[in-house]
């Protein structure tokens, strides 16, 4: 067991007050993850599951609670702080993209070394390195849209890996995907996780995405209802412990 998990998360809550009523997104989260891996939060529409992706990459804070990263406890991080430990701490995929479109693939990749203060010729051949792992040499010097949906997602996973965090956070990396870009893309995921080269902990409500993880967590109105491992379960399987999970 190492001295730092993966991420800790203490009865965090979060409430969005809208005109008219307060939503409770998250009503005393607790999780626990301390082993490298691959892992996927689950549960429906609602259930909380991207407002926690968002607090456990210091995109939002929670209004109570603790949540702490590899060891770092992310309250205690001020504004300029919680930017270096995105950039830095951990890496960030949406399912968006949330690529320049005016840079090239490559451009695009070695952009938070840049912002870094990282000159060019070290962080362009690291850059180049990360696409070459990504199946994506030929495409560095393309824009965004000169690539296809799953070339932009592999951009922005090398873009996410350009500090080699520990962990990648994955808000539906692949709910803009055919099925075949996506089960290439997860398929990338669990190579890299593998190598030892990052975890993963990845927001899906897609059984046949989750099915290439180690272990589901399932999200019900804003709290874990259960975890499993999931081994030689199926998508169909996958699926049937979730829908149980929810009653």
């Amino acid at each position: 067991m190492s001295a730092n998990p993966l991420l800790e998360v203490e009865q965090v809550t979060k409430t969005y007050h809208l005109p008219g009523q307060d939503v409770a997104a998250l009503r005393g989260v607790d999780l626990r993850i301390e082993s490298p891996g691959f892992y996927a939060i689950m549960g429906p529409s609602g259930s909380g599951k991207s407002t926690l992706m968002h607090l456990c990459a210091a995109m939002d804070a929670p209004d109570t609670g603790s949540i702490r990263v590899a060891g770092t406890e992310l309250s205690e991080l001020d504004e300029a702080g919680r930017t270096n430990f995105r950039r830095r701490g951990m890496g960030i995929v949406f399912q968006q993209f949330n690529l320049v479109p005016t840079l090239t693939a490559l451009d695009n990749v070695a952009l938070p070394a840049l912002l870094d203060g990282e000159g060019e010729p070290s962080r362009n051949d690291r850059a180049m390195k990360l696409l070459i792992e990504m199946g994506l040499e030929d495409r560095a010097s393309h824009r965004p849209d000169a690539l296809s949906g799953g070339e932009r997602q592999r951009v922005a996973i090398a873009r996410s890996r350009i500090f080699n965090p520990p962990v990648l956070f994955a808000d539906e990396p692949t709910g803009n995907l055919d099925s075949v870009s996506g089960t290439r893309l997860l398929q990338q995921l669990r190579g890299l996780v593998d190598e030892g080269q990052t975890s993963v902990v990845m927001v899906t409500h897609e059984p046949e995405a989750a099915v290439h993880c180690d272990h589901i967590f399932v999200l019900r109105d804003g709290q874990f209802s259960e975890d499993f491992p999931v081994e030689d379960i199926d998508a169909a399987g996958v699926a049937t412990r979730v829908q149980l999970a929810l009653g």
